[in-house]
This record gives C-alpha cells, sequence and structure tokens, in this order.
C-alpha cells in the first residue's frame, strides 16, 4: 500500500492494530481533518468534538494564529538544544511567566516530563532549603490521581491497570485521600514533606471537584509546614475550567475573568496540552526565583525543551485564550451545560450525577463501573455525530473546545440529550 493512498477507517485501524502497541482502547472512529470544534472521520463524517484531545485542544483545532505562527517559525529556526542560546526562547520565558505570575519557568515538552521535573524540583528545594535529611523527601499525593505514565509518576498511583507489573518503584510518595483536608493535616506532620502534589479538579477519575474550601485549606496547611504546594494543571489550566487556572485566582495574570482566590497560588504550577493549543507538544513548570534557583546547569534538561517552534506556538496558543476570552466562554457555557444535564438527570433514569465547572464536565451512568453502558452509549452518540469517551467506566466526560459558540453548544446538548433518552428506551 502506498504512503500517499487513501485509507478507509477500516484500513486505518487495522494498520494501527498490526503495526502499533495495544496501549490504548478508542473508540472506532479515523479522524484526518480539524477545524474549530468540529473533526471529519476519513469518510468524510463530520462531528463535534466533545473531548478537545483530553482539553489540549481548548483552542479548537487547526486555529489560524497558532497555525501560522507553526509555519513562520518552522521556517525560520526549529531546534537548536540548549547547547546554544536562540532568539525565541527568552522571549516566550518573559510571555508565559508574565502570563502566569510567576518569576521563572523551565521549558519542557509533555505533561508527564513536567510532572517529573515539578517532584525533581520539589525534592532539590526540600534538600537545600528546607533541610531535610539526604534521600528522605517525600512527596503527597492524592489517590485516584493521574499526572502521567512514567515509573515516578505510576508509583504515585492506587490504579492497578497502570501499575500492574511494572515495579518496582519509586519510594518517598505518600498518598492520601482527594478532599480530605484531615488526611493531608496528618501527612503533613511527617517533616520530611517536601511538597504535596495536587489536581485542583481530578480529571480522568471523572471529573471529580473537590470541596470549594479544599485547596485554600491546603494552601494554608502546606504554607504552615513549609511545604511546597504544586498544582498540576495540564488538564485543568488554560481557561478549562472558567478561569485561566483552575488552582489560582492570581490576580495580576492575564485572564481578565480570572474568578479564584488570590490566596491559593501554588509554589510550582505545572501546565501542559493547551499551552499549545494542541499544535505541538510544549509543557512548563513555573516557580519564583527562590524555588527554581536550586536547578543550576547540568541538574535537569530536554533537547527539545525551549525549543523555538515550541516557544513560537505557545505564545500564539496564549494570546487566543487572552483574546478570545476563552476562559469567560467557558464559564458562562459551562453553567448551561450543566443546567441542561441536571434537567436530563430528572428524566432519565440513566443519569445519576452531573459535576464540573467551567467545560470539564462530566455525567455519571447509573451502572457499575465494569459495565459496558457507557461505552455504548458514547458509540450512540458518535453514530449522531458527537465523540465522547468514557473515563472509569461508568463516567462520561465532556470537554469541547473552548471555542464553541452557544449555538453550537446547545446543537450538542441535543445530542446528548436525545441520544441517552433513546439508548434509555431501547432497554426497555
Amino acid at each position: 500500500m502506498s504512503v500517499l493512498e487513501k485509507l478507509s477507517s477500516k484500513e486505518a485501524i487495522a494498520l494501527e492494530e498490526r503495526f502499533g502497541a495495544q496501549n490504548y482502547h478508542p473508540l472506532p472512529v479515523v479522524l484526518s481533518r480539524g477545524e474549530g470544534v468540529y473533526v471529519w472521520d476519513v469518510e468524510g463524517k463530520k462531528y463535534f468534538d466533545f473531548l478537545s484531545a483530553y482539553s489540549a485542544v481548548n483552542q479548537g483545532h487547526c486555529h489560524p494564529d497558532i497555525i501560522q505562527a507553526l509555519k513562520n517559525q518552522a521556517e525560520k529556526l526549529t531546534l537548536t538544544s540548549r547547547a546554544f542560546y536562540n532568539d525565541m526562547l527568552g522571549v516566550y520565558e518573559r510571555y508565559v511567566t508574565s502570563f502566569f505570575g510567576f518569576e521563572k519557568v523551565l521549558p519542557m515538552n509533555t505533561g508527564a516530563e513536567a510532572v517529573e521535573t515539578a517532584i525533581k524540583l520539589a525534592r532539590k528545594w526540600g534538600y537545600e532549603k528546607k533541610g531535610i535529611p539526604d534521600n528522605k523527601a517525600k512527596i503527597i499525593v492524592c489517590q485516584n490521581n493521574f499526572h502521567g505514565r512514567t515509573i515516578s509518576i505510576i508509583s504515585a498511583s492506587n490504579d492497578p491497570v497502570a501499575t500492574e507489573n511494572f515495579g518496582p518503584f519509586t519510594p518517598g510518595i505518600t498518598s492520601i485521600r482527594y478532599n480530605d483536608i484531615d488526611a493531608l493535616r496528618e501527612a503533613l506532620e511527617d517533616p520530611n514533606v517536601a511538597a504535596f502534589l495536587v489536581e485542583p479538579i481530578q480529571g480522568e477519575a471523572g471529573v471529580y471537584v473537590p470541596d470549594d474550601s479544599y485547596l485554600t485549606e491546603a494552601h494554608s496547611l502546606c504554607k504552615a509546614k513549609n511545604v511546597l504546594l504544586i498544582a498540576d494543571e495540564v488538564q485543568t489550566g488554560i481557561a478549562r475550567t472558567g478561569r485561566l487556572l483552575a488552582s489560582c485566582g492570581n490576580c495580576s495574570c492575564a485572564d481578565k475573568n480570572c474568578s479564584g482566590t488570590p490566596e491559593v497560588k501554588p509554589d510550582i504550577l505545572i501546565l501542559g496540552k493547551a499551552i499549545s493549543g494542541g499544535v505541538f507538544p510544549v509543557s512548563a513548570v513555573l516557580a519564583n526565583t527562590e524555588i527554581m534557583e536550586v536547578i543550576r546547569p547540568g541538574n535537569h534538561g530536554s533537547t527539545f525543551g525551549g525549543n523555538p517552534l515550541a516557544c513560537a506556538v505557545a505564545i500564539a496558543a496564549l494570546k487566543v485564550v487572552k483574546d478570545e476570552g476563552l476562559a469567560e466562554n467557558a464559564d458562562r457555557l459551562g453553567e448551561i451545560f450543566r443546567e441542561e444535564m441536571n434537567a436530563l438527570v430528572k428524566e432519565s433514569s440513566l443519569v445519576s450525577l452531573v459535576r464540573g465547572k467551567g467545560l470539564l464536565n462530566a455525567i455519571v451512568i447509573d451502572d457499575s463501573e465494569d459495565s459496558s453502558t457507557a461505552w455504548d452509549i458514547c458509540m450512540a452518540l458518535k453514530n449522531n455525530g458527537l465523540l465522547a469517551k468514557p473515563t472509569h467506566g461508568n463516567i462520561i466526560r465532556f470537554a469541547p473546545p473552548l471555542v464553541m459558540t452557544e449555538e453550537q453548544l446547545m446543537e450538542c446538548i441535543r445530542i446528548i440529550r436525545t441520544t441517552i433518552l433513546d439508548f434509555e428506551a431501547g432497554m426497555e
């Protein structure tokens, strides 16, 4: 088969199954084009994208401003490594630190790399600034987290699918219940704790939103014990939850609709996914100088981290977020979506709960986690022109691009409502 030959969906799926590692279980749809909130499969069928590449495509597919930045930079310089300076990195570093209100940034490529970087940074800070004895530093994490797939990160996971037969695991990680401030208070009694790593909303766990006071209290407890609060906003950041960051209401940030509490500014902020609009792998770890200065030449790095192409793309992607008011749009449309889904709960015995913030939402299907009901509903949604995916068996996550209009959202709500009610009727 020629590499230029157009594949059918069946042929494309067969190729992946024949030559690729089976580390994902995708919905059986083969996409070949995207624009804004829409994607098209290889046969030309059009769908609403209601997952946004796990919130990487907040700015919509192939946003023209981001694509133009990619093209312009790709024609000039793509990679120098950090063996030399380049004329884009400093510009990007100034832009991104100002945008989020931090003094320093360490650029990386993927979300998992950024989480690993934050853990290394926190440990080194713990030894050199807090005075933790050598090799005794601990990181507190929460159960049911999702921070990535590396060995150190899955060492913090309680998901047997993620951990089975991958040991031995990285020591120095303490796991506590999420949204349990007393559990955190108890764990912080250990003087060797360097950091508390937490997702402001647990997306992969099923869009589990903590109590309003949780992060505020966690921040205060960490400050009192001289422990760093690390916010993993790879999925929740960049306007997804109706504010620039789910964890931080930093009033000096670029988002005019920032509605968080100013005192809950993390000591270390982890970003990825939508920081590039889904166009290029970009991630970042941000902190102030007192923390970041423990990293010195040779301590950490990446050949591609901070490359000129990534810098140009990320600046363009963040400008889109600001200029198009995506946080404000996500906040407004999210309220509409949850109101409509809560109305569906009253109509349907299949949907038992709706939760979320902004345009990161989920519905809980009234069935066991090991049932196929949520998957089957997603298949029905696909047939009706909307793409979503289950998480944790009986939960369907809904996260459309933030450029979505109210008219488009209402059409999607109609599809979801009709699909679920028809599915339910077919079960009777």
